[in-house]
């Protein structure tokens, strides 16, 4: 292909990308791939600069703007910027400043994140702001101006005095990660359209005919610069900011100062480290020239500034071929798969698998092995499939088949189930999950289940990690959890990676594991859907293992957090035969629980016979009319056992005739006297002892953990604020009590400085526990 010919070809995908990233807000392909294809495109013309033309992609920024939005022109263009993606890229672009103002010493330049949103322009004319417009083409964008004033953060009047007659603000549209999250889930539940990325979310979200839509999205801008100004404002960029900030236009609270390039390269490795914890996407840090006068001197290239240069970060974002898709089997049975994929870095990390969660995602993504995709990795998260390319299915593309065995143990594998409670009624439908029937007769179920046992917020069995599991389980030393207990030295001392020392240390370590809480030991046993706190939650209020194994349904959903759905998942986990196996096996082997003791006094007598009646579910009683039926019957046997007559008086017929049809069910008088005898019981009835509760001083209160705490580890901290009554959260709002932040604190304690909220380091935090009466 001759370079004519390339360049041709280049221009008319370049084109057509940008149409569907800034027309469309619908890209199909990741940033990285569009810039690959662009550098190669500016490289072609730079080889060949007779071929340059005026409507090339490289001559200009963007797309169109949409002909259901008038035109704004200009007055200033929006220029985009140049990128480097190494580190000596940077240096050469520092290189060419120092050369361009011919100036001894380091260059002084301002830094700021790249936001990943959309381009505006604000228009203030005598403080008011008058209109808004995208960037378009950086000469000619769309009037945005309705939805602009939709936007929270931006004031539609300036605050103080001395602003210039006509001052155009430039910056960025986007939308948080908590922001993003929110409206896919609100997007999800009402049938609407769900967003691939909080970029694309801003972008689609600005760009609605219907201003009212825009309003209703969680979008937030933040400015980095100026277009046409009618007077001088500073002398510096940083002082143009500082001066934004100060008439009410959000600014960057990264926003630093950096003299010469190697504080620029610690800054941009500063934010890369923290990139994961902002609370917002970024896709690199902006380095400008920070004299006004010296971007004045350095002057511009065709389609962006000398004085100023994006250092992108890896890309989050990449295309590569799917070329199978493989199960796997989890510790509840979930059958689940998983994209092989063609290898490719992303994010600096080379990928060749990905998550797709489920069948039904694999049918909302449209997927078949040999498909091009989109795969995202932002941080540790795992690698997950975005997009389909469809433009770029191959004719064999093959669609993805769910196994009728399991591929590990040969067991059925079968569709969930999922089980809708309400109103004394159970709906049944098609779950997304297929699952392995096998339990721990299944390797690999048996193998994560150990797994998750031995874990460190589990038992803590220091000395055993997935290979370790992995070999007791194939060579048959252990089928349960509780067969570690009665592993000996000489089966052990001769697998890989063990040896007299290592194996001594884990038998110890076993040993150690004997005397866990309650909540560690409830945790550990991996029911479905109970995570730590729940576990916690199960183990503070009931008090002993015995109660937590026999507790109804309608009983735990009087615990703090635990619904019903979740209640029918505990009971049922206990109320397998395999399963009491187990726990009993463990607790022969000479297992300890710790804080076992009575109810939680809050729980004593706190239930009512009304209440009760009320979590029967009984159509068309309430509250309200369960109230009525007690006070007008007094007691369970005499609801049971009374007539038409008698419920009518108490209730409205159609409510009577509900009640007679639900205990006219033998099933159902005998679940309602279970209930009250295990209320009895466990203290929790009406007619029990009342204690007196008293309040744990933390009680009521939140509190946030950030940094590294160097005399306890955070779990520890945790633990010891949860004793103290407190909630720990894992992030920091109005609601937020106190702070505890350590070394290496970053957004969450700027955000607790924001608000006010009080903060102690960890010296102050121990001296504090100290005057509770918790030692460290």
């Amino acid at each position: 292909m001759t370079a004519e010919s390339r360049i041709h070809q280049l221009r008319a995908e370049l084109d057509q990308h940008n149409y569907r990233y800034y027309v469309l807000d619908e890209p199909s392909v990741p940033d990285a791939e569009y810039d690959r294809l662009f550098n190669e495109l500016k490289a072609l013309e730079a080889e060949h600069p007779h071929l340059v033309t005026p409507d090339s992609p490289t001559q200009r920024v963007g797309g169109s703007a949409l002909a259901a939005f008038s035109q704004v022109r200009h007055e200033v263009p929006m220029l985009s910027l140049g990128n480097a993606f190494e580190e000596n890229d940077l240096r050469e672009f520092d290189r060419r400043v120092v050369e361009g103002l011919d100036q001894p010493g380091a260059v002084d330049y301002s830094c700021e994140p790249k936001l990943d949103g959309l381009a505006v322009s604000l228009l203030y004319r005598d403080g008011q702001l008058v209109q808004g417009a995208t960037r378009g083409d950086g000469s000619t964008g769309e009037d945005i101006s309705s939805n602009v004033r939709t936007v929270r953060n931006i004031p539609l009047k300036l605050q103080g005095s001395g602003w210039p007659a006509v001052l155009e603000v430039r910056g960025e549209v986007y939308m948080s990660k908590a922001g993003f999250d929110r409206l896919n889930a609100t997007q999800a539940e009402s049938g609407g359209k769900t967003f691939a990325n909080p970029r694309n979310a801003a972008a689609g979200s600005l760009r609605q005919l219907d201003s009212k839509i825009t309003a209703s999205r969680p979008l937030e801008f933040c400015c980095y610069g100026l277009g046409q100004v009618s007077e001088t404002i500073a002398d510096s960029h940083i002082g143009i900011l500082e001066q934004l900030k100060a008439w009410g236009l959000p600014i960057s609270r990264e926003l630093k100062h950096a003299a010469g390039i190697e504080e620029c390269l610690a800054y941009y490795q500063d934010i890369g480290a923290r990139r994961n914890d902002l609370p917002y996407e970024i896709d690199g840090v902006v380095f400008k020239v920070n004299s006004l006068a010296s971007q004045r001197e350095l002057g511009f290239r065709a389609r962006e500034p000398r004085w100023a240069i994006a250092h992108k970060f890896p890309a989050l974002e990449e295309l590569t071929e799917v070329l199978d898709v493989e199960f796997q089997v989890g510790r509840t049975g979930a059958v689940t798969p998983v994209a092989r994929l063609k290898p490719v870095k992303v994010a600096g990390v080379t990928v060749s698998n990905a998550t797709l969660h489920n069948m039904d995602e694999v049918a909302r993504l449209g997927l078949r092995i040999g498909d091009t995709v989109i795969i995202r990795r932002a941080g540790d998260v795992i690698p997950q499939v975005m997009q389909v390319v469809l433009e770029r299915r191959p004719d064999d593309a093959r669609p993805v088949q769910v196994p009728t065995a399991c591929p590990v143990c040969g067991s059925q594998v079968e569709r969930t189930q999922l089980i809708k409670r309400s109103k004394g009624k159970e709906t049944t439908s098609e779950g997304a999950v297929y699952r392995c029937v096998g339990r721990l007769a299944c390797a690999a179920q048996l193998k994560q289940a150990i797994i998750h046992y031995v874990s460190r917020r589990a038992m803590d069995i220091d000395g055993l990690g997935e290979k370790s599991v992995e070999q007791l389980v194939d060579e048959g030393l252990i089928r349960s959890p509780a067969d570690l207990y009665s592993l000996t030295f000489e089966q052990i001392v001769d697998l890989e990676g063990f040896a007299e020392v290592s194996s001594n240390k884990l038998l110890e370590a076993i040993k150690d594991s004997k005397r866990p809480s309650l909540a560690r030991f409830i945790y550990a046993l991996g029911i479905p859907d109970v995570g730590e706190e729940t576990a916690k939650v199960l183990a503070r209020s009931l008090g002993s293992l015995a109660r937590v194994q026999v507790a109804l349904p309608q009983i735990l959903t009087y615990l703090p957090d635990i619904g019903l759905e979740v209640a029918h998942e505990i009971h049922n986990f206990f109320e397998d035969a395999h399963n009491r196996d187990v726990i009993q096996q463990l607790l022969d082997s000479g297992m300890q629980l710790q804080d076992e003791g009575d109810l939680a006094p809050e729980f004593a007598a706190s239930t009512t016979l009304a209440g009760m009646i009320a979590k029967l579910d009984i159509a068309s009683v309430g509250p309200t009319g369960a109230e009525k039926l007690v006070a007008k019957l007094g007691s369970l046997e005499q609801i049971i056992a009374a007539d038409g007559i008698d419920l009518r008086q108490a209730l409205a017929a159609k409510q009577a005739e509900a009640v007679r049809e639900f205990f006219k069910v033998e099933a159902n008088q005998q679940l309602a006297r279970a209930i009250e005898a295990q209320l009895r019981e466990f203290g929790m009835h009406w007619e029990s002892e009342k204690k007196v509760v008293e309040g744990l001083p933390l009680a009521g209160q939140t509190w946030v953990l950030t940094g590294s705490l160097e005399r306890m580890s955070r779990d520890i901290a945790k633990d010891k604020l949860e004793s103290l009554g407190a909630k720990v959260a894992g992030s920091v709002s109005g609601k937020t009590h106190c702070v505890v932040a350590g070394p290496g604190a970053g957004s969450k304690l700027a955000k607790a400085s924001e608000l006010g909220v009080k903060v102690l380091d960890e010296d102050a935090f121990i001296v504090f526990l100290g005057e509770q009466g918790i030692s460290v």
